[in-house]
């Protein structure tokens, strides 16, 4: 991943590799490098594996969140980005759902813990000399265009997009879609998918508007999305048509911790920002597909 980086930008980025639960190896790189800013990305992330291990998503997710907290306030640092979750909504009373919108029951443990992390900010703020702002992601999907950075899951994946493009390949038989008799179209669950470029794009954004003291509050949460909700088998068939490869699937019953539907308002964070997508559907696709070709060659010259 870090050569790839430096492909992509010609700069090498400094990496060590830390467990973020380990609070005493955290303040030893904070005690070597100066840092002026937090981007916190590290997190559990699966909604039905959360059900099934809820202790060690809500061990895993708000100790590391606590313990970079407590070494911001020890380090001085000022300005913190949260990655959250458009999960933070649960089932939500209207749609386009936007940032004013009640923040519903938690449908999961994963979702619990974006909640209690978003809480656990904002408490924070009110306290401390700290600039916090939470970026609601709906569904990160693609891969970065020079097929050098992608998503790549450890073990089977969770998410839609790789199961798609890890069926279409070949590496699954057939991949399931949990449940077909939910209140949408089609009765596949709707999502809103924003390509992880235009995801990138915000966190930049977001650390040049606290460093450059455009913040109106200590605290300040926007969605990302692009405000289009589309169903599994909606996106199945999009990837079939773009791709012309076909996707071996089966009709399963739902899982838990499955909300129904839910997709984005965005014009708070366009307006606010000054963020908005520029990557579409087709754009989302084809990357991940671009990308899982060239994780089948890898795999293909490292068997040899």
């Amino acid at each position: 991943m870090v050569d790839s980086i430096e492909e992509i930008t010609g700069i090498r980025p400094g990496f060590a590799n830390i467990d973020l639960n380990n609070k005493s190896a955290v303040q030893e790189f904070l005690r070597i490098h100066k840092v002026v800013a937090i981007i916190h990305f590290a997190a559990f992330k699966a909604v039905g594996e959360s059900v099934e291990k809820p202790l060690e998503y809500y061990r895993n997710n708000l100790v590391s969140l606590l313990n970079l907290l407590e070494l911001c306030r020890e380090n001085g640092i000022k300005h913190f980005v949260f990655s959250s979750s458009c999960s933070v909504y649960g089932q939500p009373d209207y749609l386009p759902i936007d940032e004013f919108a009640t923040v519903k029951p938690a449908q999961s443990p994963y979702a619990n813990t974006k909640k209690i992390g978003e809480d656990i900010l904002r408490d924070t703020t009110a306290v401390m000399n700290i600039n916090v702002i939470s970026l609601r992601y709906f569904n990160p999907v693609g891969a970065h265009p020079s097929s050098k950075i992608g998503e790549y899951p450890v073990g089977a994946p969770l998410n839609l997009f790789p199961i798609v493009t890890q069926t279409a390949i070949g590496k699954r038989d057939k991949m399931k879609v949990f449940g077909t008799d939910y209140n949408t179209p089609d009765g596949s669950c709707i999502r809103d998918y924003i390509h992880v470029v235009d995801v990138a794009r915000a966190h930049v954004v977001a650390i040049d508007r606290m460093l450059s003291g455009q913040t109106k509050n200590k605290y300040e949460l926007f969605n990302l999305g692009t405000g289009n909700g589309l169903s599994v088998l909606e996106i199945i068939n999009a990837f079939e048509k773009i791709t012309g490869v076909k996707v071996n699937y089966e009709c399963v019953e739902r899982r838990g911790g499955d909300v129904e539907k839910v997709y984005s308002d965005t014009s708070y964070a366009n307006k606010e920002l000054g963020w908005k997508t520029t990557h579409t559907l087709e754009d989302m696709i084809t990357s991940a597909w671009a990308w899982e070709q060239v994780l089948q060659k890898k795999s293909l010259v490292t068997s040899k």
